[in-house]
Order: structure tokens, then C-alpha cells, then sequence
């Protein structure tokens, strides 16, 4: 590859790891600051990240009151921007079990799942670096009133998603896409006004889905 191409690539990563940092920075700041205070780090850590799905949802911890519960999605993120904050919303905390929902914006903003899967790859890597015996869930994208047109695109998704956990034992896929539905048609009934995010309801959906890996 010619030298001008290679430096050009590596000009264009940078721009867009700036570009992360300046996006969610704050909200990353938020988070840190939330849980300098409510976080022991003496007792074992489970983790939930990812974009706005997980960052509404908002009474998880009081769904399973005998676990430490860390909440650090943040709003509209892709799975780059995760990437670039590995440390800082997961790594900190030395979690014990990391529950990842990425990939929602990424197929909405017509990213590769190609390039979608090794971001979270990476993002994997990273935490068993860190702590090698880590369980990490990793969460199925949903479906959704606004971006209905997209599922066979999210299904695919899906798909490739579910099939890099097959030869770990300390990774799992968790479907929420099919209870989500009735038949084969999107349950209205789950979302908020917006048509995107989902309700109490669509969560207790969640809630049942993932209950068993928080055990």
C-alpha cells in the first residue's frame, strides 16, 4: 500500500477517535462522576453498557437488589464510540459480568456488520485483558417502530452476532428481538412515543431475557 494511502488512513482513525471523544466525553465525565461515590469496589461488579437502550433503563439496579449494578450507556453511541471508552465505562469497574447492547445505531447509520463485530471483538479483548474470566452477554439488537424498514438488515446482524459467542463458554447472546414481537410483527404496544425507544414493559421483556445470567 502506498505510503500517502497509509497515512491517510491513519490521518481519517484519528479524526474519528477525536471525533468520539468530543461527542461523548461529557457524558462519559457524568457517568464517573455518578459512580465515584455509589460505586464499592470491594464488591463484585456487573456491568451494563451500551447506547441509549441501556441507558434508560433506568431502575435495573433495583431489579436485582443483590448485585452491584453499574449502568454506563450513553445515548446514540455506535460501537466505535464503546470502543474508544472500553476503559472508562467497563474496564474501571472490574466487573465480573459485562452486559453489552451495541450495533442498534451502527445498522441505522448503515454501518458494516462486518466492521460492527470487530469493534466488539475488540472490545472483548480488551476486557478479558483485563480480567481473563470475565462473563460478557452480549444483547441482540431490537426491533424497533422507527427502523422497521431495516430488520433484515438487524437480523443478519443479529445472526453474526450470536455466532462469535459459540466456542466461549463465558460468552453469551442474548435474543430480546423475538419476544419483542407477536408473530411475526414488531408488539407496539413496548415503545415510547418516540417509536425507538422502548417502555416498562418492553423491559420487563429484557428483565426476563437476562435474569438467568445474572445468577
Amino acid at each position: 500500500m502506498p505510503k500517502r494511502v497509509l497515512i491517510f488512513f491513519f490521518l481519517i482513525s484519528n479524526i474519528i477517535a477525536v471525533f468520539s471523544q468530543n461527542r461523548f466525553q461529557s457524558e462519559v465525565n457524568s457517568i464517573q462522576k455518578k459512580y465515584a461515590s455509589l460505586w464499592d469496589k470491594n464488591k463484585k461488579t456487573i456491568v451494563f453498557t451500551g447506547s441509549s437502550s441501556i441507558r434508560l433503563w433506568t431502575n435495573i439496579d433495583s431489579l436485582f437488589p443483590k448485585h452491584q449494578i453499574i449502568n454506563t450507556g450513553f445515548g446514540a453511541s455506535l460501537s466505535k464510540d464503546l470502543l474508544y471508552f472500553t476503559n472508562e465505562l467497563i474496564i474501571k469497574y472490574n466487573p465480573t459480568k459485562v452486559f453489552i447492547y451495541e450495533g442498534d445505531n451502527d445498522i441505522a447509520y448503515n454501518k458494516k456488520p462486518k466492521k460492527i463485530i470487530s469493534n466488539i471483538k475488540t472490545i472483548i479483548e480488551r476486557i478479558r485483558l483485563n480480567k481473563t474470566n470475565t462473563y460478557i452477554v452480549l444483547i441482540s439488537t431490537k426491533p424497533s417502530i422507527n427502523r422497521w424498514h431495516l430488520k433484515r438488515k438487524y437480523k443478519r446482524f443479529n445472526r453474526k452476532l450470536k455466532r462469535i459467542t459459540k466456542k466461549d463458554s463465558l460468552l453469551h447472546f442474548v435474543d430480546i428481538w423475538r419476544p419483542m414481537l407477536i408473530g411475526e410483527k414488531i408488539n407496539t404496544n413496548l415503545f415510547s412515543s418516540d417509536g425507538l425507544h422502548i417502555n416498562m414493559e418492553g423491559y420487563k421483556i429484557w428483565h426476563t431475557a437476562i435474569k438467568q445470567h445474572i445468577k
